[in-house]
């Protein structure tokens, strides 16, 4: 004869110790990250098991207490177990328990089958839900700490927690650094951002400011020694391009490691302030394409690099190959001209502008180069007066 609801709830009530002391067993014999688990961890899955049998019994008594069901059941785990157990290890533990419920009440009543059945889905929901409410939280205390490391890389004000909170990131970028500056779009897409990063054996930190989208690019560790060969962070650059919004792209220079950012983040603000004035600027551009212009807006460290990395070296090298540039470029990049004012061969100068090139990277021969070239010879006679060679003249 079959029971009544009330004789099957006083039933489960008697075999709910039996049930939760079966389902520990089952868990240790089919789970092996079950039984891998430290004793603490093992003794907060064996209370969730508990807590979804004893949340049964009551919901089988009350169906209406659906809603509570993520209460009472992950309700009785430390909050940290959401950390050390996956959504795929929870349905598992799920799975075994209705399995374990299911064999006991075996030729039962189909109504407390169908309870089963309804209530284990139920149970999925809800962890489930558990879950993303979880991973949501976590992406919003995400965003927040990735904005804060941006802002502390753009401002330079770092502190003795900024290891710690890039750690917390999960940042995979190694070694070499670069800071990427551009326009924000409509709809960021910061997902897509992230896949192309790691296509190209990158990490990059997002930082949104206002209408700028700025981005802490960083080389992701090789998985092999003989990896190929490393992709530059201009093409880098040049394929995270899409994700940004119309107007001007600059890239900040190379630095060696995510701490000394703010020198490349500096210098690829001050490019993205004055882009416009280069009309036919690329996309994206180097900062140390727009040395000139960041000159003459007032950046120091444009200033600085111009005399450091051109005018100083040449100095110190030659000052024939000095005295030559400043020829060649008041003379409108003329070889004849400038070799009737030296008194050389026009084969003269253009081995000495070879030279010079060799000494500093840059080809006075190119427009583009040739302006970056004399603005370091402005901001370098500044700087030095005495360093400015005077015009040769035939005694």
């Amino acid at each position: 004869m079959a029971r009544t609801k009330e004789q099957t709830l006083a039933w489960l009530r008697t075999i709910s110790g039996e049930l939760a002391t079966a389902t520990l067993r089952r868990l240790d014999e089919t789970l092996p990250w079950y039984g891998e688990m430290p004793p603490g961890r093992r003794s907060a899955v064996g209370l969730v098991a508990q807590a979804g049998i004893t949340s049964f019994i009551s919901w089988f008594d009350d169906p209406k207490s659906t809603p509570w069901i993520a209460a009472d059941v992950f309700g009785a785990a430390p909050r940290e177990l959401l950390r050390s157990v996956s959504l795929q290890q929870t349905l598992q533990l799920i799975r075994v328990t209705v399995e374990v419920v299911e064999e006991r009440v075996k030729g039962g009543d189909d109504p407390l089958r169908e309870a089963i059945l309804l209530y284990s889905r139920e149970i999925a929901f809800a962890a489930a839900d558990v879950y993303a409410r979880a991973a949501e939280a976590r992406g919003l205390w995400d965003a927040r700490l990735e904005a804060l490391v941006v802002d502390s890389i753009l401002s330079g004000e770092y502190d003795s927690e900024l290891p710690s909170r890039i750690a917390a990131l999960g940042w995979n970028g190694h070694g070499e650094v670069a800071v990427l500056v551009g326009t924000s779009p409509r709809m960021l897409d910061v997902d897509a951002l992230r896949r192309t990063a790691r296509h190209l054996r990158a990490d990059v930190l997002i930082g949104v400011q206002g209408n700028r989208l700025v981005l802490v690019i960083g080389r992701a560790e090789p998985a092999l020694e003989d990896a190929e060969e490393v992709i530059p962070f201009l093409d880098i650059a040049t394929q995270l391009e899409p994700g940004f919004g119309e107007g001007h792209l600059v890239l900040g220079p190379e630095v060696p490691t995510l701490v000394e950012a703010a020198r490349s983040a500096k210098a690829a603000l001050a490019g993205f302030a004055v882009a416009r004035s280069w009309r036919n600027a690329p996309r994206p551009v180097l900062a140390d394409d727009l040395l000139p212009e960041r000159a003459f807006a007032g950046d120091p460290l444009a200033r600085a690099t111009l005399i450091n990395r051109i005018f100083r070296p040449l100095q110190d090298h030659s000052t024939e190959l000095l005295l030559t540039l400043w020829c060649y470029l008041d003379n409108g990049r003329s070889l004849e001209a400038t070799a009737r004012e030296l008194f050389v061969h026009p084969n003269t100068v253009r081995y000495r502008l070879k030279r010079i090139s060799e000494v500093i990277g840059w080809d006075a021969t190119g427009a583009r180069e040739a302006l970056i070239l004399q603005a370091a010879l402005i901001v370098g006679s500044i700087a030095e007066p005495d360093g400015s060679p005077r015009r040769r003249t035939r005694q």
